[in-house]
């Protein structure tokens, strides 16, 4: 048996991570009491099938089922495997990293857990991921838990005591904190109430758990969680995928193909992209989509405006034919239920794979 206390960490990460800064490793920089919050842990080195009597925490997705991949999960339980081991091959698998779960599942489709992982372990290349002969399935998170979480464990990556200390456009020490990126994969965290966040990079990540923070970001596939209130929230590519738990939260979204999760009361959610998916579980929300093959469900008390296209000969392309708005009062148009707008008519959407 492999003993990870034993591995020099200096003299493995730099074949191994994928996250550097200036010659030091996030493996190095984010270790901390609980070694389950750093993106890379040591176990990223291709150690193999390896026996661990310690219980690894870590977080899975599921489909609306709670389901993955066929097989049935319920909370509480725990399932085990016979045999070799092997990530992406044969086990039980989940992230270390709780933002990496939403590459797998998305924020409005899917359910999520905290689960534990024991037994023989091994680790994807490149990633969080965990696969093992044994998990338990600890308790299922809100879209508020996971937020929350992702917010944390970002915030704990990013921190100025495991980073070199930066000043100027990017210093998060200030109340008026403003902080801004134009990488790929830039890890983003504030705290800070009225912080201004702008990301120009692909594959971004970006945490504000601060009061009206506004956060803004242009690159493709980016994710955005916020859990402050009165947070104004920007997307304009494609890919996206915001959560907000807090309250009167603004939300815009103009980029292909976005999901948009909201919590939160009283929301407002504006789209102009083809093909976005919302969900509002906060009462009193506003949710309004310019785009064409948009769907939407809302709880109670919510208004939804939807928009049906069709294609103009004399155009030569698809335009705007029908804008049509509804109250969602539970009964004619049903809560928690996806809606489109078909033939200027609410018509519900069954989704092959939710």
């Amino acid at each position: 048996m492999v003993d990870e206390k034993n591995i020099d960490i200096r003299e493995h990460c730099s074949r191994s991570c994928i996250y550097q800064d200036k010659g030091r490793c996030w493996d190095e920089i984010a270790m901390s009491d609980d070694v389950n919050e750093c993106d890379n842990f040591i176990f990223r080195l291709n150690i193999g099938n390896m026996k661990e009597d310690r219980v690894i925490k870590s977080y899975k997705g599921f489909d609306k089922n709670m389901q993955c991949r066929g097989f049935q999960y319920e909370v509480g339980k725990e399932y085990e495997v016979d045999g070799d081991i092997k990530c992406c091959s044969r086990g039980f698998h989940a992230c270390g990293s709780p933002w990496e779960v939403f590459n797998y599942y998305d924020i409005v489709n899917s359910r999520f857990a905290e689960v534990e992982q024991s037994g023989k372990i091994d680790r994807g290349d490149n990633s969080t991921k965990v696969c093992s002969s044994r998990i338990k399935i600890k308790v299922e998170l809100k879209l508020s838990d996971i937020i929350k979480i992702c917010i944390k464990w970002l915030k704990n990556i990013t921190s100025q005591s495991k980073t070199e200390k930066t000043t100027g456009p990017n210093d998060n020490s200030s109340f008026y904190v403003r902080i801004s990126s134009s990488d790929d994969h830039a890890w983003i965290s504030s705290d800070r109430d009225y912080a201004k966040i702008s990301s120009s990079g692909n594959s971004a990540n970006i945490g504000s758990s601060g009061n009206f923070a506004q956060v803004s970001s242009s690159g493709d596939f980016a994710k955005i969680l916020s859990e402050g209130d009165y947070a104004q929230i920007s997307s304009s590519d494609y890919y996206v995928q915001i959560g907000s738990s807090g309250y009167f939260a603004q939300i815009s979204s103009t980029g292909y193909c976005a999901r948009v999760c909201s919590s939160g009361n009283r929301a407002i959610i504006n789209s102009s992209g083809d093909s976005t998916k919302i969900v509002s579980t906060g009462k009193d929300s506003i949710i309004m989509c310019a785009g064409d093959k948009s769907i939407v469900k809302a709880e109670v008390g919510s208004w939804i405006t939807l928009t049906e296209w069709a294609w103009d000969d004399m155009m030569k392309q698809r335009v705007p034919k029908y804008v049509k708005t509804e109250y969602v009062d539970g009964e004619r148009i049903k809560a928690n239920t996806w809606y489109k707008l078909k033939n200027q008519m609410f018509t519900e959407v069954i989704l092959e794979k939710e």
